[in-house]
């Protein structure tokens, strides 16, 4: 009776929130089936183009009783996924994972760092893109700045979907103790609890939780993951911090969860 379901709830973002962690982690659930890669249907033309039936194909066989759950972070900050995503399925449910919005934003710079590293290319320092040079402001043309703004990108969301039916993860949180966060989603999935402490133990060469899925089977998030982040001028911290402030205060009121983001 296997089938390939279209997914019950999407992990939308955002980029270096925390997605591949949470979609591993919510893998341990035993009714929870996730499909592999990040599939970018809703963001990608060309893809969305193929139709619904090609997107089903792309998703893992599962049983009828259990949910598929997708994640593509792009889709968060792309102008015509919500409306893509609400033709498809109206009561969809979906999951955002957030960061503290100043130390994301650097997280994404790192990821790009890296990349250029890797094919010994040159890369701006981040000071040098997160602030427009002639106005000493921040530069909100920078998409790593644009991400982490994250009360404007949800607006647009909330044109298509009740505010019930998105959940907020705290992707700070999820680093240092994942297992209430994970609860707090079986609860919102409507999922029996199942993930308990036993599924999650500290690896302390990696600095991060690795799952446990039975007694021969564990696994650690890529290497990839926790990378170190640059030095970065306090006083361009600040700025960004300060600049994010009132955004963070809206994200709060909208979705109901504060952070304690400096």
């Amino acid at each position: 009776n296997l089938v390939q379901q279209l997914p019950k709830a999407i992990i939308i973002g955002v980029r270096k929130g925390g997605t591949r962690a949470l979609l591993e982690m919510l893998n341990l659930h035993p009714a929870v089936v996730k499909a592999s890669q990040e599939i970018h249907f809703f963001d990608n033309d060309e893809n969305y183009a193929k139709g619904i039936e090609w997107y089903r194909k792309k998703m893992p066989f599962s049983y009828p009783h259990q949910i598929t759950i997708e994640k593509s972070p792009a889709y968060f900050i792309t102008e015509e996924v919500p409306e893509r995503i609400y033709k498809m399925n109206s009561s969809i449910k979906l999951l955002i994972i957030v960061r503290e919005p100043t130390t994301r934003a650097i997280s994404d710079y790192t990821q790009v760092l890296e990349g250029k590293e890797r094919k010994n290319k040159t890369y701006y320092k981040f000071e040098k893109l997160a602030i427009d040079p002639n106005t000493c402001e921040v530069n909100t043309k920078y998409k790593a700045v644009r991400t982490s703004i994250y009360t404007k990108h949800l607006e647009r969301w909330l044109k298509y979907f009740p505010i019930e039916q998105f959940h907020i993860v705290d992707g700070d949180r999820l680093i240092t103790e994942p297992l209430p966060e994970l609860q707090l989603v079986e609860k919102f999935l409507n999922l029996p609890p199942r993930i308990s402490q036993y599924n999650l133990y500290f690896n302390a060469t990696r600095g991060f939780y690795c799952l446990r899925f039975n007694i021969v089977f564990n696994k650690c998030l890529a290497g990839s993951k926790g990378r170190i982040h640059p030095e970065v001028d306090t006083s361009v911290i600040t700025k960004l911090r300060k600049f994010f402030h009132p955004f963070n205060q809206k994200f709060y009121q909208i979705t109901g969860r504060t952070f304690n983001w400096p």
